[in-house]
């Protein structure tokens, strides 16, 4: 029964993935060569050629994606709506779309460092930092390992420890197997813009090893970051409620606000949201985050 269970559950999970992916390549079709788009290339960092686009002007924002993802899957509905008063710059990480992947571990410390030597490379001192999932832990890390160079974190569905996810996700990550994806959209949208799409499995072996590894950043490193950080959640996402208020407490907020008044952090839990139907709920996610960054 247990063995039934999970292979529900995992068929489950990946059901409403490919709705979201599917959702986001309606929606890539539609904004093809988007009209914010200013400048895209490779940037030369820590041995990766790192590929990275910019879209419209302003206070710098950077766009980390979640696992296995590419810059229009993850954002193709939220970009566009961003760029309209910020200058957004969306990476692709080790391996994912149009960066190629190299003979290096994969580990939230390293993608830190690659997010911190491309906005070197394009001669930004500081930015905004916005994270979903997989890309919230490398932005924690970010904000750990680069403090002076973060001005405002955005952490969206995501844990700065492996076990902030309930077991449920955790279990899960244990079972993942490459092929699993090999019918989805997610194949299709890497094979379209991957330098090598052979390397498709080699990729996702790499990442779902990664995936199962316990990690904790631990709470006094995170109650020191000192920028003011918007943790966006759904009600129902594979974060535990308890690591909810955990993070959010850590950033100085769950205070009695007439009394102590507000603090400078905010905790966003969207109601009937998931870890992926979060992502598609482009109104309401704008609707938070963009009062939080011109606060």
């Amino acid at each position: 029964m247990k063995t039934i269970h999970l292979a529900r559950t995992i068929l489950t999970t990946l059901f409403i993935l490919n709705t979201f992916v599917m959702e986001a390549t309606a929606q890539q079709a539609k904004a093809t060569n988007p009209a914010t788009l200013k400048s895209s290339g490779y940037a030369p960092v820590n041995g990766l050629k790192l590929y990275y686009e910019i879209h419209g002007e302003g206070q710098p924002l950077v766009l980390l994606h979640g696992a296995y993802m590419t810059i229009d899957l993850n954002w193709s509905q939220l970009l566009p709506e961003l760029a309209k008063t910020h200058k957004v710059i969306a990476l692709e990480m080790q391996g994912h779309g149009r960066t190629a992947d190299i003979d290096r571990p994969v580990s939230r410390q390293a993608l830190a460092d690659d997010v911190a030597g491309l906005l070197q490379y394009l001669k930004i001192d500081s930015a905004d930092i916005l994270g979903y999932s997989m890309g919230g832990t490398v932005a924690y890390a970010f904000a750990i390992q680069h403090p002076a160079m973060v001005k405002k974190l955005i952490l969206v569905s995501t844990v700065y420890k492996f076990h902030g996810w309930q077991k449920e996700v955790t279990d899960i990550f244990q079972t993942f197997k490459p092929e699993f994806f090999d019918q989805t959209p997610l194949k299709a949208a890497y094979e379209k813009v991957a330098p090598d799409p052979g390397h498709w499995r080699a990729f996702l072996t790499k990442y779902m090893e990664y995936g199962k590894q316990d990690f904790d950043f631990g709470a006094d490193k995170v109650k020191a970051i000192k920028s003011p950080i918007l943790f966006i959640m759904g009600d129902n996402d594979g974060v535990t409620l308890e690591h909810k208020a955990e993070m959010y407490r850590a950033a100085g907020g769950g205070v009695p606000g007439d009394m102590a008044g507000l603090p400078k952090s905010q905790l966003a839990i969207f109601p009937g949201t998931t870890h992926v139907s979060l992502m598609a709920d482009t109104s309401r996610l704008l609707s938070v985050i963009n009062p939080f960054l011109d606060k």
